[in-house]
């Protein structure tokens, strides 16, 4: 063992946690999940680095990493939630449910079922949250919020 060594294997790269961008920090995505989300002619630039994810609304960058690479709103292939606003907004990327088809939901029946069968669908194990949303984590804590939003917003315009 060299002399200098405290046994801890040397740090291959420096961490980034920050976007460049906007500072915020971002969550780390699996590489699988960056893969699936570019569009086919950004697949070369798709390192081994580790990846995080951008969530800031003011900011177009989605994927970012400690090497420099960095994929933009228009490098991915879909619409990213929190970058999204309006009823074309996605929500669900496994099952395709937009911030659209909550509202008409509850416009028309006051209520919704979306979170009840995206709920189903994730105990039948059909979800793949981890790859096709471009956040690599699970839509339904954002369906709620959005569903609560929707559903306030019906409450104080009928009252």
């Amino acid at each position: 063992m060299d002399c200098c060594s405290n046994g801890v294997g040397a740090i291959s790269s420096i961490v980034k946690t920050a976007c460049d961008n906007c500072g915020e920090v971002g969550r780390i995505v699996a590489k699988q999940t960056v893969v699936h989300q570019v569009k086919s002619e950004k697949l070369t630039a798709v390192s081994d680095s580790e990846y995080r994810f951008c969530s800031s609304a003011d900011c177009e960058v989605v994927y970012y990493s400690a090497d420099s690479s960095v994929f933009t709103t228009d490098d991915v292939r879909e619409l990213v939630t929190s970058k999204t606003k309006g009823d074309d907004r996605p929500l669900c990327y496994c099952f395709g449910f937009t911030q659209g088809n909550v509202r008409r939901e509850i416009v028309l029946n006051g209520e919704t079922t979306i979170p009840t069968q995206v709920t189903q669908f994730i105990k039948e194990k059909l979800c793949a949250c981890e790859i096709r949303n471009p956040s690599g984590s699970c839509c339904l804590g954002e369906i709620n919020r959005i569903v609560k939003s929707l559903l306030a917003e019906r409450t104080s315009i009928v009252s």
